[in-house]
């Protein structure tokens, strides 16, 4: 390994809090091409046992670091080229840690355009700026006199040029960039004003027409609002520093005269360099400062609503499935009805309809006739209710109807529809349903994703699934990175049925991709099902690289090798023989017997190959074969009788289902078409800093009604017992939620993204 690599592990090593030569080992695997999830769960011994958040923040961090590595190279390169690398330059160089500063440092010596101090040295000028730069007792229209030319007719042209010369040197300095960057960051006000004549356009935005407040804490989805005002040209947006700062000089002038020991008091010389120092301030150093600063707000910004994104999707993904059920699902509509689909155990669908419940048709009892038939006909258990527009109408019609079925009755649930009509018409659904209605595919997505939300959730893109804020605004590349890696964490942590899984679901396990996964389908539906993972290998493409990144994430059930069914990698059967040798039992009798594997000791049947880690891991799966990670399924009830906001009153105790998670709240659904929002300081009874802490996307909460504005579509809601208001002083509480119903764009109906009409109130409640 080289110097480099070996430094770069070791930085690595600091970040994720591990030993340089863990990170050495993953390194190594990664790039023989293993996966996070297959490194983290079958690789524990060489990595030291890093779980998958360690090591995607060390892919990263190992990106990151590889690039500034290769652009010190060519930046070293560079300068030796112009014959200007010195051994301190060299070592300064070597000696930063992050892009800015290699940059900075960079700034003097990066091949630039031809500038007017470029211009003025051709002229003849840099003496004039070294004399004046050097003897401060000089009076600078004397000393310009001996430097006028046909090119510098006078002595201000003279000084002009030497003041060019010289605000190039300051700005180019890399520690006075980085002491007036600290001091920025510090400092620096990010403010906001309307456009004159956008205010009635631009009301959405009314939060943000005159709003101030330090760059260093503005908040992420504040800081995204604020930005997409001024992309949609309703907002101006810029940073202020020390704008109400008396004396002649602002602070950031007097740093840079400072830097250079240039004072106001002193030579004819020094008042001259004075003006140079404040000129360098406004026209370079502070449009170059801003511009960094800005583009680190949106980064930073991004990166936060990234990461609300990802943790929201990977709770929506981990979400409880209600299991191999037989479901009836229902797309809600009102004009253009209703639209059913009944899907088996496995997801196949066997049945479709179309039912006109509402105006104009008004068809309540030919509706209720056409389902009770589909339940009876396929012996349906499950109901599936999205929860778009109609859907509480839905849900009471199947209310009704389920009064007059005999038990054991089907058991209705409400699922969130969101990105079902993205599925319908994607091409994942014309090649899985291809001689289906497009209207009708959104009832088999709502059904299929009671049964197994993991399963269908994967065939839409990510950022369709609505579970993120601003996710149009960030960058898209790593958006989809971020969310694909949660995607393949939670696919692989859940494991996938080899046989029944389709296309998408398989894409999504380790080593695999898309490419594979068809093929693999293609293998299973002209050959039939896999009797054994080892029968993987006949998939034409489907080399030993694929097999060992992928087999221990498939399940094949009830085959003739009872450990297929399990996540125990084929590599380690020797290992789970010898444990079931030892025990003197048939191996499907073993497994499941807690007690007797209890019984064993670890260490003996740790070999040259497999340590304690694997033994342990194997020993855990044969206790509990195939265990499902996710929670035990459930679902809230809503309140008979409330259905519209107008139906709402403070002081309401309801159930509902956590559809979103911020760092400033939670938004609920409670079924009223209009999610509510829990504030942060309404969460519990305690301070929270991060909604996180608290809940996640899919849980089942019991909530208080604390504010409804009807008329703005506002919902406030509280999860504290105390019935006290939250008191902390955190700015801003946000409030509202985001509206449901079928065709609803991110934007919802303040136009600032699924959280629009929280945040569009994010200025006015004070705590």
């Amino acid at each position: 390994m080289s110097a480099n690599e070996t430094a770069i592990a070791a930085t690595i090593a600091k970040d994720i809090a591990a030993r340089p030569e863990q990170v050495v080992a993953a390194v190594k695997l990664l790039d023989e091409g293993a996966t996070v999830p297959f490194i983290a769960r079958y690789r524990k011994e060489a990595t030291g046992g890093l779980d998958d958040a360690q090591l995607r923040t060390l892919g990263d961090r190992l990106t990151y670091l590889r690039e500034l590595e290769a652009r010190r190279a060519a930046i070293l390169q560079s300068i030796d080229s112009q014959g200007k690398l010195t051994d301190a330059l060299a070592a300064e160089i070597a000696r930063v840690t992050t892009k800015a500063e290699l940059e900075d440092i960079y700034l003097p010596y990066k091949p630039k355009r031809r500038t007017k101090a470029e211009i003025a040295r051709e002229r003849g000028l840099e003496p004039l700026a070294d004399t004046l730069f050097g003897n401060r007792s000089l009076v600078p229209l004397e000393a310009a006199e001996a430097y006028l030319t046909d090119d510098v007719p006078d002595a201000k042209a003279a000084l002009e040029g030497a003041r060019d010369i010289l605000a190039e040197r300051f700005a180019e300095d890399a520690q006075l960039i980085g002491t007036l960057r600290a001091y920025m960051e510090q400092r620096a006000l990010l403010r906001s004003r309307v456009v004159e004549g956008k205010e009635e356009a631009g009301a959405k935005f009314s939060d943000y027409f005159d709003h101030a407040e330090p760059w260093s804490k503005v908040p992420s989805h504040r800081a995204l609002a604020m930005l997409r005002g001024r992309n949609e040209e309703v907002l101006s947006v810029d940073l202020e520093l020390d704008a109400d700062a008396e004396g002649r000089f602002k602070p950031a002038e007097l740093m840079v005269a400072r830097h250079f020991n240039i004072t106001a008091d002193g030579g004819p010389a020094d008042q001259w360099l004075m003006e140079v120092a404040r000129w360098s301030w406004r026209v370079k150093l502070w449009l170059h400062l801003s511009v960094d600063l800005m583009t680190r707000l949106r980064e930073r910004a991004e990166e936060e609503a990234i990461t609300v994104f990802a943790r929201n999707l990977k709770d929506l993904l981990l979400a409880a499935p209600a299991g191999s059920r037989a479901t009836l699902g229902l797309d809600p509509g009102i004009r253009t009805g209703v639209k059913v689909a009944v899907v088996d155990a496995t997801g196949k669908v066997l049945d479709t309809a179309t039912v006109y419940p509402f105006a104009p048709r008004n068809d309540v009892q030919g509706s209720q006739a056409a389902l009770m038939a589909l339940i009876a006909r396929h012996r349906v258990e499950l109901i599936a209710i999205g929860n778009g527009t109609a859907s509480r109408e839905t849900e009471r019609l199947v209310t009704d109807m389920l009064t007059r079925i005999p038990a054991p009755k089907p058991l209705k649930v409400v699922v969130s529809e969101a990105g079902a009509s993205v599925y319908s018409a994607s091409e994942a659904a014309s090649n899985e349903l291809p001689d289906l209605d497009v209207s009708l595919r959104g009832a088999v997505s709502i059904a299929r994703r009671l049964q197994d939300p993991l399963a269908e959730l994967v065939k839409i893109e990510p950022k369709s699934i609505g579970v993120g804020q601003y996710q149009h605004d960030v960058d898209q590349h790593r958006l989809a990175k971020s969310l694909d890696a949660v995607v393949e964490d939670a696919v692989n942590a859940v494991g996938v049925d080899l046989n029944t899984a389709s296309a998408s679901l398989l894409a999504r396990v380790s080593g695999l991709g898309a490419s594979l996964a068809e093929a693999i389908v293609a293998h299973r539906n002209a050959n039939g099902a896999f009797a054994a993972r080892s029968d993987l290998k006949a998939v034409p493409r489907l080399g030993p690289k694929a097999f060992e990144q992928a087999a221990g994430f498939l399940r094949i059930r009830d085959g003739a090798e009872p450990l297929d069914a399990s996540s125990v990698h084929p590599e380690a059967y020797g290992v789970a023989r010898k444990i079931v040798a030892a025990c003197g039992r048939d191996i499907r009798t073993l497994m499941g017997d807690s007690k007797a594997l209890k019984a064993l000791d670890p260490q003996r049947f740790v070999d040259a190959h497999f340590g304690l880690p694997t033994v342990r891991d194997i020993l855990a799966e044969l206790e509990k074969p195939g265990r499902d990670p996710r929670p035990e399924f459930k679902t809230a009830q809503f309140a008979e009788g409330i259905e519209e906001i107008s139906d709402l009153k403070p002081g309401m105790m309801l159930e509902g289902t956590v559809t979103n998670v911020a760092a400033f709240g939670a938004f609920v659904d409670i079924g009223v078409h209009q999610d509510g929002l829990v504030h942060v300081s309404q969460l519990a009874d305690r301070f929270v800093k991060d909604a996180h802490e608290v809940v996640k996307t899919g849980d089942v909460v019991k909530v208080r009604v604390v504010e409804v504005d009807v008329k703005r579509k506002r919902i406030g809601l509280s999860m504290r017992k105390d019935g006290v208001a939250g008191t902390d002083k955190r700015p801003a509480p946000e409030r509202g939620g985001k509206p449901r119903g079928k065709g609803r764009s991110e934007s919802g109906g303040a136009g600032q993204g699924v959280f629009g009409a929280a945040l569009a109130d994010a200025m006015r409640r004070k705590s």
